[in-house]
């Protein structure tokens, strides 16, 4: 496994390299990033994972402060997985030209956590773009616990490089509850609170399947959830999968939820 701790590393080593996988992480892994590392070196003749906490897609200095980081564990788990590349920039090497991307959301795609994190996904848009121009891999691969922000990346990467966005499956523990890096900040009955609250919507879900969602049958969901388990959610939401329009079926749609166990922040989607 090589390290390629700056750009000059990183150019070097990708010189003639064709048909490269790229799994952008933030750190801290997991097994759900490891499912995604599996993806591309399956499909793709070398894989490259960069880790990079980016400061731009946080709207909250203090949740970018307390952002769990784990290098050396994360080098650990990339050798044993006979990863190709590791990329490792500093935020000179991403943002070496100064001049900020002009990305704008429409006001139709000002949901759910594009409402409530401002200018999160504008940053993550940007970094991956100057990411996927530095990089230049063939596929990408993201998950899709982050459902949002892989629509974003999709909408304007993929045409804009010629790059695939592979979208992979939430991984999951035996509990049902989605697998994030922020589950380390949480106690372990906040990580049981999590799971049962996980499980209550799975339930939910499969209660109204065939039945038309109004909107009263979600407010009302959303209230017993947070009286039950004395959480805060910030939404509760059913949307198609496409555009994020209000649905009323879940045929095509999924929910959507973020919610605080404590300080800390989880969203998911079913």
């Amino acid at each position: 496994m090589k390290k390629l701790l700056n750009n000059n590393d990183l150019n070097e080593a990708l010189y003639n390299v064709s048909n490269l996988g790229f799994v952008p992480t933030m750190g801290s892994l997991h097994k759900g990033h490891i499912s995604l590392i599996k993806k591309s070196k399956n499909q793709c003749s070398k894989t490259l994972v960069s880790i990079y906490v980016n400061p731009t897609q946080f709207n909250n200095k203090n949740d970018y402060k307390n952002y769990p980081r784990n290098s050396k564990k994360d080098l650990s788990i990339l050798k044993k997985l006979k990863v190709n590349f590791v990329y490792l920039p500093k935020t000179q090497d991403i943002y070496r030209l100064k001049k900020k991307a002009k990305i704008k959301l429409s006001k139709k795609e000002k949901v759910m956590c594009a409402k409530f994190r401002k200018g999160h996904f504008e940053g993550v848009i940007d970094v991956m773009d100057r990411l996927t121009k530095i990089i230049k891999p063939i596929k990408i691969f993201m998950g899709e616990k982050d459902y949002q922000q892989l629509y974003f990346v999709k909408k304007n990467i993929e045409k804009k490089y010629q790059t695939k966005i592979i979208g992979c499956k939430t991984i999951r523990n035996k509990q049902k509850l989605a697998l994030s890096s922020r589950n380390i900040l949480l106690n372990k009955s906040q990580i049981i609170k999590a799971e049962k609250f996980t499980q209550r919507i799975i339930a939910f879900k499969k209660r109204v399947k065939t039945m038309r969602v109004t909107p009263q049958i979600l407010d009302k969901e959303k209230s017993e959830l947070s009286k039950l388990f004395k959480v805060k959610i910030q939404y509760f939401e059913l949307r198609n999968t496409y555009n994020f329009k209000v649905s009323n079926k879940i045929k095509n749609s999924k929910i959507f939820v973020a919610f605080f166990i404590g300080k800390v922040r989880l969203i998911d989607n079913f």
